[in-house]
């Protein structure tokens, strides 16, 4: 991923962070120079220097027959939106889009028996935490046999992750006047997606370490090495 120094984010916590506030990934692998690619969402483990993912797939998806031992990379997308050089207190810039971006690479490895379930069973505890006070919903609400016949129908996956990078490109190369006014006009669209935006680009300032949590925002200190 193209990353300029203003952008670059390479503090592992703020990446798990910031993937599992949006951890719906977008899965690449290649087959004969032909690109195939998959979307599900991902528990993250912290274990390795970049820790590891684990997500399962459709047994009928193509692409799940070509997951196992394959170098597979993924993409994770947080929040983004369009920015108006209106916005800006100086003059002389052109439109631009501030986003997150997450980039990561491994060798998957299919995973068989007890671990399909529990990694199941981790992904809607993990996503049903997020829906609190609700009771949460699990497994444990299916009978044997409905569980048993849909773990037949999905191949689940681990990917440990031999690379993992981010790119937060919140306005860091503009000044102080000029990103309080990107805020201020995020701001005033009163939609949520810009909201989210705004509050992540606030919170940034310039070169601090940020992520999001479940509801889009959040963050870590310590400033970001180069």
């Amino acid at each position: 991923m193209y990353r300029p120094r203003a952008f670059a984010v390479d503090e592992v916590k703020a990446l798990h962070a910031a993937i599992r506030a949006r951890v719906l990934a977008t899965v690449a692998v290649v087959e004969d120079g032909d690109v195939h690619l998959a979307y599900a969402p991902v528990v993250v483990d912290e274990d390795g220097r970049f820790g590891s993912l684990r997500f399962h797939l459709a047994r009928q998806n193509p692409v799940t027959s070509l997951l196992d031992g394959a170098k597979v990379k993924v993409s994770f997308l947080g929040p983004d939106g369009y920015v108006s050089p209106d916005w800006y207190a100086a003059d002389g810039f052109v439109p631009t889009w501030n986003y997150i971006a997450i980039e990561g690479e491994g060798v998957a490895r299919r995973l068989e028996g007890d671990a399909c379930e529990t990694a199941l069973a981790d992904l809607s505890a993990q996503q049903e935490a997020k829906l609190a006070p609700k009771p949460s919903w699990t497994m444990a609400k299916l009978t044997a046999t409905r569980r048993h016949q849909l773990l037949d129908a999905i191949s689940v996956f681990v990917l440990p992750l031999s690379r993992l990078e981010g790119k937060f490109k919140l306005s860091q190369d503009k000044s102080a006047a000029d990103r309080a006014g990107v805020v201020q006009a995020l701001k005033a669209l009163r939609d949520p997606d810009a909201t989210t935006l705004a509050r992540v680009m606030n919170m940034h300032g310039s070169g601090q370490s940020v992520t999001v949590d479940k509801t889009g925002v959040g963050k870590v200190g310590g400033k970001h090495e180069p």
